[in-house]
């Protein structure tokens, strides 16, 4: 059981509670930013927005989607623009005050940090020329760099909900009862959980189950892509006894715990830091939306859906998607026979949490409200 538990995707709080501090050291230990999927050189590069400033100051609540949306009509392609400096540590991470400055490299557009020396040293570092720098360092804590999108739109998913194969759950550890025999329970409370492999001290979640992913195959069976689990509460593993142990509640979260809930073990969640076009030949393709999350209806701008991708097909978090509403079925008025229209696009969402066989994909813009579904596709490169 110890060694289902250690295999099994854990479960996620909240990393950004660590006020870790990143020291960027501006010389020596540099790392640039993967740009493997930024556009071919038979692709145009990406237009300027008309009105786009040449100086931007970033502001506390901006995030990089928004900052990319003042610069390009196509936010997504901003990896293919920004000056990322190769000898910064995390080259993408924009902070408020930074000074960002629109500039022009061979005719096409460069957007990159002003470090008092214009365009012509944003240039100069982009290209790798760094002879006349001088060691620096800028120390800033993580949860003051401008983030991708808001986590206040994706905090419920990203921390506490997650899925699992079926039978990766099947066998782990559950509740069986409370210390005083209420059929809830809560912080502060005491629980007894059956099942091997729970240690003194360690720290778990409860899980409740929710619907599982049931979708047709291209057969036209029924196949599970997993259980979706909702974190309610966590709690430490006080003492053991044969395959009970008692867990005391230290949080509550989404509800009380019951009797059935699934108990594991705890992991942060990470947030993506760059967002990027899909590679058409990455992710296997015919992906759809297949559920609205904390809603019953159509997904619009700021809301969270679910895809039928997960790292198993190639998909990876960051990615952005284009999504299409499939076209009517209309009768020719001449022929009278039935046509089935082109699909029409509705919006882009990008990936923030990946599975073996699903995705949470978080709208990033929505021309219509996106349904189930939905197709999603690799976003055009061409303006």
């Amino acid at each position: 059981m110890k060694k289902v538990l250690n295999g099994i995707q854990s479960f996620h709080a909240l990393g950004l509670k660590k006020q870790l501090i990143a020291v960027a050291i501006c010389a020596g230990l540099g790392m640039s930013v993967n740009l493997a999927h930024a556009a071919s050189p038979n692709v145009s590069p990406p237009s300027v927005k008309a009105g786009a400033p040449n100086v931007y100051v970033v502001k506390k609540g901006d995030t990089l989607w928004d900052i990319s949306g003042k610069f390009l009509s196509k936010p997504w392609r901003w990896p293919e623009i920004w000056a990322s400096n190769k000898h910064v540590k995390n080259p993408h991470w924009i902070y408020p005050g930074d000074k960002l400055l629109l500039c022009s490299l061979n005719g096409k557009p460069l957007i990159g940090k002003d470090e008092g020396d214009g365009c012509d040293g944003i240039i100069r570092r982009y290209s790798g020329n760094t002879s006349n720098l001088r060691p620096q360092v800028r120390i800033e804590a993580l949860n003051n760099s401008v983030p991708v999108i808001p986590l206040a739109h994706i905090q419920q998913w990203l921390e506490r909900t997650s899925v699992l194969p079926a039978e990766a759950i099947a066998n782990t550890p559950y509740i069986l009862g409370t210390a005083d025999n209420r059929v809830l329970a809560g912080k502060g409370q005491s629980v007894y959980v059956r099942g091997q492999g729970l240690e003194n001290g360690q720290r778990y979640g409860v899980f409740r189950e929710g619907q599982p992913y049931i979708v047709l195959d291209q057969n036209g069976k029924k196949q599970n892509l997993g259980v979706e689990l909702t974190q309610v509460a966590s709690g430490v593993a006080i003492t053991s006894e044969n395959d009970i142990t008692t867990v005391e509640l230290t949080d509550s979260y989404n509800g009380e715990v019951r009797r059935g809930d699934r108990v594991m073990l705890e992991q942060d969640a990470m947030l993506p830091t760059l967002f990027y076009p899909t590679d058409a030949n990455q992710v296997r393709d015919g992906g759809k939306v297949i559920r609205v999350m904390g809603s019953i209806g159509t997904a619009a701008k700021n809301g969270v859906v679910t895809v039928d991708r997960g790292t198993a097909d190639g998909v990876e978090i960051g990615q952005v998607f284009s999504t299409y509403q499939e076209g009517e079925t209309v009768r020719d008025p001449k022929t009278k026979e039935k046509v089935k229209l082109p699909g029409q696009y509705v919006g882009s969402v990008m990936i923030f949490k990946s599975f073996d066989r699903i995705s949470y994909a978080y709208v990033l813009e929505s021309e219509l409200p996106i349904k189930v579904g939905s197709d999603i596709k690799p976003p055009r490169l061409d303006d």
